[in-house]
């Protein structure tokens, strides 16, 4: 069974959604975790670049760290952007609950999905998003005039 999420909880997403550490960054700026990281971040969000091969680098304006347990304040994260295989997601989101403590959100990018985590995620009160991209999904539905205030 693959959750589904909707337009309305895509722009609760958008709305409630202040900080993002995404997962798997890239500092190739060909790269979808670099593009869609930036959309992201010119929005007005604050990206935390998550990368081991990079921490200590600049990224969106942040220092990209190694992992989930490096981000100085975690209570700050409200999603996670996953840009990793789908069969590393379930240890990803389990960290993920483990150290995030106001985690809201897990959004697994375009071609990734994994029906375990996301019934563990979802199980915990945590929305999921499958084989979608924020990229995509913020213009189509602030083109439809779904979404008013971006807070950030």
């Amino acid at each position: 069974m693959t959750l589904q999420t909707t337009d309305a909880e895509l722009v609760q997403i958008f709305q409630e959604t202040k900080t993002i550490a995404l997962i798997g960054a890239s500092l190739k700026p060909q790269r979808a975790s670099h593009y869609v990281g930036q959309f992201l971040a010119d929005l007005g969000y604050r990206v935390i670049p998550i990368n081991p091969g990079h921490a200590g680098e600049a990224l969106f304006g942040e220092t990209i760290v190694a992992s989930l347990k490096d981000i100085d304040d975690p209570s700050s994260v409200d999603m996670i952007d996953i840009f990793r295989r789908s069969d590393l997601i379930p240890e990803i989101v389990d960290e993920a609950m483990d150290v995030l403590p106001n985690l809201k959100t897990v959004w697994m990018q375009l071609g990734l999905e994994n029906a375990s985590a996301a019934q563990k995620a979802s199980g915990a009160g945590i929305m999921v998003v499958q084989d979608k991209c924020p990229k995509i999904e913020y213009p189509r539905l602030d083109s439809a005039g779904l979404i008013k205030d971006l807070a950030s």
